[in-house]
């Protein structure tokens, strides 16, 4: 799966206030996350308004990139304009 959205491009992002979303399950967020990430678990993406900010630039991130590409995909139906799939956390390369 090819992904054109670079962890380069997620750090000026994120350096100009984007939130950092991971889509995993709870379980594995409570276990490990990428700084300031905020979980929205993929099966409760229909909740989305009450824990991002639709006016804030969205990277959003999972384990291979699956369930984060599903999100992505989600969100620009619910009318998110500004969302970003970094994949993997492992693509993350911020300082």
């Amino acid at each position: 799966m090819f992904n054109s959205f670079s962890s380069s491009d997620a750090c000026k992002l994120l350096a100009n206030g984007a939130q950092l979303v991971d889509v995993r399950s709870s379980n594995e967020f409570a276990q490990g996350a990428l700084p300031n990430a905020i979980n929205l678990p993929l099966q409760s993406i229909i909740s989305a308004d009450k824990i991002i900010d639709r006016n804030k630039a969205i990277i959003l991130y999972c384990v291979t990139g699956v369930r984060s590409s599903t999100a992505k995909n989600y969100l620009i139906k619910m009318g998110y304009k500004n969302v970003n799939d970094l994949g993997s956390f492992r693509n993350y390369n911020c300082e």
